[in-house]
């Protein structure tokens, strides 16, 4: 009979042991949507010592050995900051990768679910990895699509594994895809709906992301992002130095003609973030290194991108309900038809938050896939 083990790893060796399970798991043969990702990426988000979100959290990695190889892992986090804004008590998992086997994923979600247990919390919250202010979500819909820039992608299988473990459905988050084909452009009835908007709205000016001055902007962005998300479902606010490290790996692969701020009475009042689909670069350093040859690859690819994933938009409480959000959609167009970019992608959304859907829906872009947050009580 397979004996399967579930070991505890810390440590730069163990974080490194933990990060190449997933090249253990897919085989880009049988999985051709998988992106390998950033080895150094995903150091930075598990490194306990240099990633600010630990300052207020805590983490352990478990790596589930089948007959001595490593063929799963997963990570069970403890976000005090999370249950101080919410009133809850409830622990989280993430960085979830599993071979096909029941057996081992059980043991898995058992590990995280008893060190979740051992600290007194009352429920178990995932995938995430390692919040909401980061990569999060089961894909349960759109398998066979491309996966975007910063957003996960899994075999459809985890979805079995995760029902038969006993873990339900929490809340599900989307996306919209518009492809723009060239000289396409936006509806009749949308244009005669933007022009309004703009007429009611002319003192709300859109401008560039100032680059020149990436710390400043920056920080402008953090004061609208935590005021923008505070009453969505699961946010909880992020500090100045977890913003700041979150956003400086972004900045290699910005363009600042598609990362814009709203101004009211050159005043900020919100801005949106779309990032230039770099999964598509990524596919091509399949050992998800960036030395020797990767960081070459990056440099001189990104000026071949033409497909963007909208990551962020928010906008200040005190200046919603005036149409900014469909005129930040609406913005979003026509800068991509200005700019070359063929295709984009709105996620996450909430699905239930019809303020965000609207502007896409009247856009006419397809729901094309889903991720879903899963949440187990622990009686």
């Amino acid at each position: 009979m397979s004996k399967i083990q579930i070991r505890e790893v810390s440590g730069k060796k163990g974080t490194d042991e933990f990060i190449d399970v997933m090249w253990k798991i897919y085989d880009q043969k049988k999985f051709p949507q998988w992106v390998p990702p950033l080895r150094m990426s995903v150091y930075e988000l598990l490194d306990t010592v240099k990633n600010p979100f630990y300052k207020r959290a805590t983490i352990q990695m478990f790596i589930a050995d089948l007959d001595g190889k490593p063929v799963g892992r997963i990570a069970a986090i403890e976000n005090p900051a999370h249950n101080e804004f919410h009133g809850d008590k409830i622990g989280f998992y993430g960085f979830y990768e599993c071979i096909e086997n029941q057996d081992v994923a059980n043991a898995l979600f058992k590990a995280a679910e008893d060190w979740v247990r051992a600290r007194g919390l009352k429920s178990m919250m995932g995938p995430m990895n390692p919040s909401t202010n980061h990569e999060c979500g089961l894909l349960v819909r759109g398998h066979s699509q491309h996966p975007t820039a910063m957003t996960t992608w899994n075999p459809k299988y985890y979805e079995e594994q995760h029902d038969k473990y006993g873990l339900k459905q929490a809340k599900d988050l989307v996306a919209y895809i518009i492809a723009r084909e060239k000289g396409a452009e936006l509806p009749e009835k949308v244009k005669n709906h933007v022009k309004k908007l703009r007429a009611e709205n002319s003192n709300v000016k859109f401008r560039d992301f100032d680059v020149k001055n990436f710390a400043a902007e920056v920080d402008k962005c953090f004061e609208i992002y935590n005021s923008a998300w505070e009453k969505n479902w699961g946010f909880f606010p992020m500090t100045h130095e977890e913003f700041k490290f979150a956003a400086k790996d972004m900045k290699m692969f910005l363009d600042p003609k598609m990362a814009f701020m709203a101004e009211v009475d050159g005043k900020p009042a919100g801005f949106m973030l779309a990032l230039p689909d770099f999964n598509h670069i990524l596919k091509r350093i399949p050992n998800g290194k960036l030395f020797p040859t990767g960081l070459f690859k990056l440099l001189l690819g990104k000026h071949l991108l033409k497909s963007v994933r909208i990551i962020t938009l928010g906008v200040k409480p005190e200046f919603r309900g005036t149409g900014i959000f469909a005129l930040f959609t609406f913005e979003a167009f026509e800068r991509a038809a200005k700019f070359g970019y063929l295709a984009g992608e709105a996620s996450w959304i909430l699905e239930d938050n019809e303020p965000m859907n609207k502007p896409w829906k009247d856009l006419g872009a397809p729901l094309y896939r889903r991720w879903r947050i899963y949440e187990k009580q622990l009686q």
